[in-house]
């Protein structure tokens, strides 16, 4: 609800030669596989709408490897409503092996400059690639700098990709075909933070690789010929792919002559899942870590249900109270929440989905939720009603929305119930939340725990009747997977990476001197920082 973005998703499709299996996914031409790519980025538009593009190898055609990327959602920059010229993209770039993404720019300018996939152009064909990332690099600002230093390199887009892309360079640089399991194992030890990276060569090579500690989803899956991966399940799963895993953190899929092959590339680490893709980021439809988005969202409402009875401070009368959910990823943690509780769940907000992108970013807060809701007084009218938040991050957007209920819906009361526990620190790793500045919860809280003092004196400022947060110990239940296998950083103020602790103690400082108003993480780091985490949540 406070417009949080997630820095992207990546995709991946490859026709194997030589293989006489059947497969349910791609009947046609293996050179025209590629076709299926827009289709499988439609389903990641969740994870950026910024821009969209794939690059395609093709043995039969003199650009061996070639990119097609623009600015817009992947409808808009593919074309996908202009019949001609869709179908003339899809020709153009036809390949039996494609890479995909969609952005959303947490590093970077919006321009079709930043779009991914990058292409490294190369007379060696294994130095000419293309590659897609989905995360953010902990210590970008030091790789960045050590190649301005020791290199006479000149980087032009002063981004986390383009440092990638350089580092990869340097590693296939020599005079033999490399061992691509040697290359990113090297590069394992370098880099920081969350990347997943899908990467295709001019000789045909497939990289896809999920970082050690697997912040970031990625799952995989293989149909006869036909291999595919997505950093969510549901883009696979809609192409006819039916048995899909998830890659391991550190492990790396090779596809080199034909011949798929799984490397554990980098040294195992404690797994660090992102608990936010389960809460907000990931569609609904998604299965991550063998866990069910829909289904942890289910229990996140069973969890304030159970809050709700135990504070006992709203009648809960079924002709009085109703659940409303903020759309869309609020509803199904709503609809289970008001089941457990006897009440109606209702759909007091209406979500318009055919405004257009680029004309909401246009608007003032106000205006981007009268814009994007619609309450209906004929639910809402006079009513007591249970809002249920997925999280509040920065807050502006949503003090529009509660005015908006109250001015336009009628409502009598409303309680914002959020099923997340406060954000509390920035996020470095793909999230837009990199400051603590823009945190709606650390500058009201004198703890980690907020009292109920503290939450009423939220709501008010809100403009709610009331407000109660999940507790940070019912996340891990709901997602089903132990506390010391997810990232909870935002919530808890611990980083899985050191690089991630590092920034965290960065933030702080800044917030507590008022310098540097600009991305964390786009700071260097001079030196350990020793700021205490306990005394500075309240600044």
């Amino acid at each position: 609800m406070d417009e949080l973005h997630h820095e992207c998703g990546v995709a991946a499709l490859y026709y194997m030669p030589g293989h006489t299996e059947k497969s349910a996914v791609w009947t046609g031409d293996p050179d025209q596989i590629s076709r299926k790519m827009p289709r499988m980025l439609l389903d990641l538009q969740n994870r950026g709408q910024l821009a969209a593009g794939m690059s395609t190898y093709n043995p039969a055609r003199d650009q061996l490897v070639d990119t097609y990327k623009e600015v817009g959602t992947v409808i808009e920059a593919f074309k996908i409503n202009h019949e001609a010229k869709y179908a003339s993209i899809m020709e153009e770039y036809a390949g039996r092996a494609a890479i995909g993404h969609t952005r959303y720019a947490t590093c970077g300018a919006t321009s079709r400059r930043y779009a991914q996939p990058f292409e490294r152009r190369h007379g060696c064909k294994w130095k000419w690639f293309a590659f897609a990332f989905n995360g953010q690099l902990t210590n970008f600002a030091e790789l960045r700098d050590q190649l301005l230093k020791n290199h006479a390199y000149h980087l032009p887009k002063d981004n986390d990709t383009e440092v990638i892309m350089h580092y990869i360079a340097h590693e296939v640089r020599g005079d033999d075909r490399p061992d691509l399991v040697e290359v990113f194992r090297r590069l394992s030890r370098k880099f920081d933070g969350a990347y997943n990276i899908v990467l295709l060569n001019a000789m045909g090579d497939m990289v896809v690789l999920r970082d050690p500690t697997g912040l970031r989803p990625l799952c995989y899956a293989v149909d006869g010929p036909v291999f595919g991966a997505a950093s969510e399940s549901v883009a696979l799963q809609n192409v006819g792919f039916r048995t899909i895993k998830s890659l391991d953190p550190g492990q790396m899929i090779l596809i080199r002559d034909g011949q798929l092959t799984t490397h554990q590339f980098a040294e195992p680490r404690r797994p660090s899942h992102c608990f936010f893709e389960w809460i907000y980021f990931a569609n609904v439809a998604s299965t991550l870590d063998d866990r069910s988005v829909y289904l942890s969202r289910s229990r996140l409402g069973q969890e304030l249900a159970k809050q709700e009875k135990a504070l006992g401070r709203v009648p809960l009368d079924p002709a009085e109270t109703v659940v409303v959910p903020v759309p869309d990823t609020g509803k199904a943690a709503a609809d289970a929440m008001a089941f457990a509780l006897g009440i109606p769940s209702v759909e007091g907000l209406i979500r318009n989905r055919y405004i257009g992108r680029t004309f909401i970013e246009g608007a003032n807060r106000g205006d981007k939720v009268q814009l994007k809701f619609t309450p209906l007084r004929e639910v809402l009218s006079g009513k007591r009603v249970l809002l249920v938040e997925d999280s509040i991050v920065r807050s502006t957007t949503l003090k529009s929305l509660l005015h908006h209920l109250r001015e336009q819906g009628g409502a009598k009361e409303i309680h914002v119930r959020v099923a997340c526990p406060p954000i509390l620190a920035p996020c470095f790793y793909g999230i837009d939340m990199s400051t603590m500045k823009e945190l709606f919860a650390p500058k009201r809280m004198a703890g980690k725990v907020p009292t109920v003092e503290e939450q009423d004196a939220m709501a008010k400022e809100l403009g709610a009747t009331s407000l109660f947060y999940l507790p940070v110990d019912a996340v891990a239940r709901c997602i089903g997977l132990p506390e010391d296998r997810l990232c909870r950083a935002c919530i808890t103020g611990q980083y899985p990476t050191p690089a991630g602790e590092q920034l965290y103690q960065l933030a702080l400082r800044h917030h507590a001197t008022g310098e540097a108003a600009g991305r964390t993480y786009e700071v260097p780091v001079q030196q350990p920082l020793l700021c205490s985490v306990a005394d500075t949540v309240r600044t």
